[in-house]
């Protein structure tokens, strides 16, 4: 059985306690399926303080020894649950279709996007609510102050290599490797047997009878198809824009190409149908794809925005997409429930905390005194980071969870 341990972590002081994205999901995972948020809050207090010890992880189970306030030493164990079989079949079918992931795999590197895209093939990588359970020597009978810390501590140790995600889920990192090599090798030198014939249409429809089977979905696509170069000895006719009308017939394949990938994963037929971005979203989306400079400036016009503004505006949606465009451009006063629980969230991210930072709140946002540092409050409940440059508040960041964390690392780098 693969098994790898992890010597123990220094204590963690003054800045966010998970740093890389797989890091944060994993402790967003486990705040959206613990019973008690308290006794997370707790468990993450012991593993700053350096309660825990070497951890143990294995197929199904993380362990380590946490030691309480008073230096009692308590085993705990965090049963997670396994991918079966069949998971791990589409798990990998999915990787091997897509040469992006696969090379991504193979040089040691887990892109985030892989969770979203394992997920629209039913494979869930983060656990989800019955996924830990939680064994531990003080007899708790949910998650206590050391399973949770424990929890805490294998998100560090997620940031330093995301495989450990894939270890605790039933497979170690060589065995993954080589079976997804193997599978690589096989579709490359595999023959591709030729479609089966169709029927016209307009012979089936006329022979008035039932309609046979229609044939099978398309196959998935690798890479986007390459735009037409429209450039040609002809000039083009006054006031057309030969580049951004490839511009926009290269972001019309990159948007096929999803569209399709979405259209075949399993469970797309009940899948909610996504909101249609407005024109402003629209330009804005377009603008984050890097067209050319005389684009940009169609765009800006076109949807009211001043050059500084859509700059602005991209960049909040690199951080977010429509989620974060909406945080960077609306401001709003919290409902009296929704404004206690981010009070309460606030509470909790510093409670104990001598270094606390002194925070003004308008409406929805909470701004740092005495530093060029925000946090915006979403609609969603999640706090985005802010900071100010050149006189303006702008986007630092993507959405969490724990504004505590959305914040260590605009405060780390304002010291």
């Amino acid at each position: 059985m693969t098994e790898r341990t992890f010597d123990t972590l220094p204590p963690v002081q003054g800045r966010a306690f998970a740093t890389s994205w797989w890091g944060r999901a994993w402790l967003k995972a486990l705040e959206d399926t613990a019973l008690d948020g308290q006794q997370v809050k707790a468990g993450r207090r012991h593993a700053r303080a350096g309660a825990v010890g070497a951890v143990s992880v294995r197929p199904g189970r993380i362990t380590a020894l946490v030691r309480d306030r008073d230096g009692t030493p308590y085993r705990s164990d965090v049963v997670i649950q396994q991918l079966s079989a069949a998971d791990w079949n589409r798990f990998l079918e999915l990787v091997a279709d897509r040469a992006g992931h696969i090379a991504a795999l193979l040089d040691r590197d887990m892109p985030p996007h892989l969770v979203e895209d394992a997920a629209a093939a039913g494979v869930d990588l983060l656990p989800g609510i019955g996924d830990l359970e939680p064994e531990c020597g003080c007899e708790a009978w949910d998650h206590c102050p050391h399973t949770a810390a424990l929890c805490h501590q294998v998100a560090r140790l997620l940031d330093q290599d995301p495989f450990v995600l894939l270890l605790m889920r039933g497979r170690g990192e060589r065995q993954l490797l080589d079976e997804l090599q193997q599978r690589s090798t096989a579709r490359t030198t595999a023959h591709t047997p030729e479609p089966p014939a169709g029927i016209p249409a307009r012979e089936a429809f006329a022979a008035h009878t039932p309609v046979p089977p229609l044939p099978g979905p398309p196959p998935p696509v690798d890479v986007p198809g390459r735009p037409p170069v429209l450039a040609g000895a002809t000039a083009a006719a006054p006031g057309f824009d030969v580049g951004a009308l490839e511009f926009l017939i290269a972001d019309a394949a990159v948007r096929a190409r999803r569209l399709l990938a979405e259209a075949l994963a399993p469970g797309h037929e009940t899948a909610p149908v996504p909101e249609e971005l407005t024109l402003r979203q629209d330009a804005v989306r377009l603008a984050a794809a890097t067209p050319p400079e005389g684009v940009v400036a169609r765009l800006a016009t076109g949807c009211g925005y001043a050059p500084a503004e859509l700059a602005r505006a991209v960049r909040a949606w690199g951080y977010g997409g429509p989620a974060a465009l909406a945080v960077l451009e609306e401001e709003w006063t919290p409902e009296p429930e929704a404004l206690a629980r981010a009070r309460a969230a606030l509470a909790g991210a510093w409670e104990e905390d001598e270094n606390a930072p002194r925070l003004r709140v308008t409406r929805n946002r909470w701004t740092v005194v005495g530093a060029d540092a925000q946090l915006r409050y979403g609609r969603d409940g999640g706090w985005w980071p802010y900071r100010k440059e050149g006189g303006r508040w702008q986007p630092a960041g993507c959405r969490d969870r724990d504004p505590a964390a959305a914040l260590a690392t605009l405060l780390a780098e304002d010291c």
